[in-house]
C-alpha cells in the first residue's frame, strides 16, 4: 500500500500548481503591459509624427518639437483616460458576475 500512496501530497500538489498558476498569470500580465506599452509608443510615433512633422528634414524646427510634446501629452492623457474608463468597466462587470454565484 505504501508503493501507492508514496509520492501523492494533493495538497502540496494544489499549492504547487496555483504558484505555477499565478506565476504565468504574472508573467502574461508582464507581457501585455509591455505590448500595451509598445502599442502606445508606436501610435504616439505614428499619429504625431504624420501631424506635425509635414517636411521631414535632418533636424527639427523649434516649432515641431513644441507640437510633437503636445501631441504626446495628449495622447497619453487620452490613453490613460479609456485605459482607466476600461479597468473600471472590467471591473464592474466582474463584480457584477461574481455577486450572480
Amino acid at each position: 500500500m505504501s508503493d501507492y500512496s508514496s509520492g501523492y501530497n494533493f495538497g502540496g500538489a494544489n499549492a504547487d500548481l496555483g504558484n505555477k498558476k499565478q506565476e504565468v498569470m504574472d508573467k502574461v500580465r508582464g507581457e501585455l503591459a509591455l505590448a500595451n506599452a509598445q502599442e502606445l509608443i508606436n501610435k504616439i510615433n505614428e499619429k504625431c509624427y504624420e501631424k506635425c512633422v509635414p517636411k521631414p528634414g535632418a533636424s527639427l524646427s523649434s516649432g515641431e518639437q513644441a507640437c510633437l510634446s503636445k501631441c504626446m501629452d495628449r495622447y497619453m492623457e487620452a490613453w490613460n483616460v479609456v485605459s482607466r474608463a476600461y479597468v473600471s468597466r472590467i471591473q464592474r462587470e466582474s463584480a457584477g458576475q461574481s455577486s450572480t454565484f
